[in-house]
């Protein structure tokens, strides 16, 4: 039967406000507003959340934008010059990063009783003269440090610390010594006596670790008529590592270390026969038994090897010159070979003739850059073709054909052709000499020398600039910021190396000298105007590679 009592006062939830017995419901009605009191609550927490971020991303916002200073540009000038009094120079220029800010510096020696800072021979103990390794400023030509050597310089290379875990970035052959100098505050990390008995015959090879103390070793290789032999020093005291090696009886008289694509070192000798390789881990186990085991073996190039020196024939000819690589900082670069007749390109890779290209007779080192945009370096070159004229050709770096010429009066003391990369996937051209049609016949062809710039893509015009009318010991136009400031850079001084006079060093930016150019046309089919040739040199965007 049905239950027909009244709920007891006991059971609250079932009566309703006024004791009556609450519906059907009720219970879940007011559990569901307790849920919704804890959505309320949750909803309060996200906004919360929400408003915390929001004030942490200002505040970041307002910290970079007012607390944290931007990144300052180095303020540098377009142009600068130092000259030093009663002072010797010699071929040596390197542009190196020796400062703290963004532009390259410009490091060269320098020879007289004092240096760029007021330091005197006297004061380092040396007998003046001395020699002086400067680092110059590359914003405004201010001198960073002087290192004071003992004279006389043989060669100096620097350029050296890279990813070998060296100390020290610059390397120098003066007196009878062999001194490894930072760049970055021209002290003196080591200083060693030379090594081997004989002067080395140029500058030294960097190598891989040989001794296993986690720092890149170098190399010296000497020469005389007599015999071409090869000294292995520690990169880190300057020790020498085992015993000098002793070659086959034939002089070299230039040298370079080449890496393969199987990743195996060679030293690559310059004879008057030709240019010949032979393997570092050959010359590593000749040093010192068991220090080529580290060493990669190129077996395509060994089979190829001399059984009794070892040497494996790369390129031969009866006028050998010089052999330069098409891009300096790269070991495995191809390889421009010089002759008294021609200039072929190497392969880099197999070391592999690519072609030749007959030439009376080349007047200076070969230049590399981009003429068209195929992507592979191309080459100018200077050769000699009679009456006081020379033909500056560029060539294809694929096939060797000549892609751009002109011919020019061959000025005294021309410096090599230079080039700098940009971001339109060719290269601005730079060389010396004079035009035909620009020549005084009333002043001395020696007197006369004149620079000269070529954009690719404007190839029937020539910028031409001003005369320079100091003896130049050494030129380099190179991008002294990263994207931007392509400049060269010029040391003039007394025409015979190490005699004194007044040495100049100067830099100058190379849009600097746009405006004041004449606008040369060589050729038919340039309908540009000078202005619009101008403005196109002035849009130029610079790259390191």
């Amino acid at each position: 039967m049905e239950n027909t009592q009244p709920p007891a006062e006991g059971d609250p939830l079932k009566r309703g406000e006024d004791g009556a017995e609450a519906p059907p419901g009720t219970e879940l009605k007011k559990k569901g507003c307790k849920e919704v009191l804890g959505l309320s609550k949750l909803t309060h927490w996200r906004t919360a959340v929400f408003f915390l971020s929001l004030f942490l991303c200002l505040t970041i916002v307002f910290a970079f934008s007012f607390i944290i200073p931007c990144p300052v540009r180095p303020q540098y000038l377009v142009t600068w010059n130092r000259s030093f009094a009663e002072a010797a120079s010699y071929d040596f220029l390197s542009i190196e990063h020796a400062s703290d800010d963004k532009v390259m510096d410009v490091l060269f020696v320098l020879k007289g009783s004092e240096g760029t800072q007021n330091k005197s021979c006297a004061d380092a103990g040396l007998p003046s003269p001395c020699v002086f390794l400067s680092a110059v400023d590359g914003t405004d030509g201010e001198t960073l440090w002087d290192s004071p050597l003992a004279a006389d310089l043989h060669w100096a290379r620097c350029g050296l610390e890279g990813e070998t875990g060296r100390s020290w970035d610059c390397l120098l052959s003066h007196a009878d010594l062999l001194t490894a100098v930072d760049k970055h505050k021209g002290g003196v990390i080591w200083q060693q006596p030379q090594a081997g008995g004989l002067q080395s015959s140029g500058p030294v090879l960097s190598l891989p670790d040989l001794d296993g103390d986690q720092v890149g070793d170098v190399a010296l290789v000497a020469s005389d008529p007599t015999q071409t032999q090869v000294t292995l020093l520690s990169g880190k005291t300057g020790a020498q590592i085992g015993s000098t090696v002793r070659l086959d009886p034939t002089e070299a008289a230039h040298h370079l270390l080449h890496r393969t694509a199987e990743g195996s070192h060679y030293v690559l000798l310059q004879k008057d026969s030709g240019l010949y390789g032979l393997a570092l881990w050959r010359i590593a186990a000749q040093a010192r038994a068991g220090m080529e085991a580290g060493l990669k073996k190129d077996k395509r190039l060994e089979k190829d090897a001399s059984a009794t020196t070892g040497l494996v024939t790369i390129f031969q000819s009866d006028a050998m010159r010089e052999v330069v690589r098409t891009e300096e900082e790269d070991e495995s670069s191809s390889l421009l070979v010089v002759t008294g007749g021609e200039v072929a390109l190497v392969g880099g890779q197999r070391l592999q003739l690519q072609w030749r290209f007959n030439s009376s007779s080349v007047l200076s080192q070969p230049s590399c850059g981009h003429f068209n945009k195929d992507g592979v370096l191309d080459v100018m070159v200077e050769e000699d073709i009679g009456g006081d004229t020379k033909r500056v050709a560029i060539l294809d770096g694929k096939s060797g054909g000549v892609l751009w010429e002109v011919n020019l009066l061959a000025s005294p003391n021309s410096p090599r052709p230079a080039s700098v990369h940009t971001t339109n996937l060719v290269s601005i051209f730079m060389f010396w000499g004079l035009m035909a049609s620009e020549s005084n016949s009333s002043v001395p062809l020696a007197d006369e020398r004149r620079s000269y710039m070529l954009h690719p893509l404007f190839s029937k015009v020539l910028l031409e600039s001003s005369n320079v009318m100091d003896h130049i010991i050494t030129f380099k136009a190179t991008l002294m910021e990263r994207g931007r400031h392509a400049a060269y850079i010029l040391l003039t001084g007394p025409a015979s190396e190490g005699a004194e006079g007044t040495v100049v060093l100067s830099k100058r930016k190379l849009k600097q000298d746009v405006p004041l150019s004449r606008v040369l046309r060589i050729g038919s089919g340039s309908s540009e105007s000078n202005e619009d040739i101008k403005e196109a040199f002035n849009r130029l965007r610079f790259s390191d590679s």
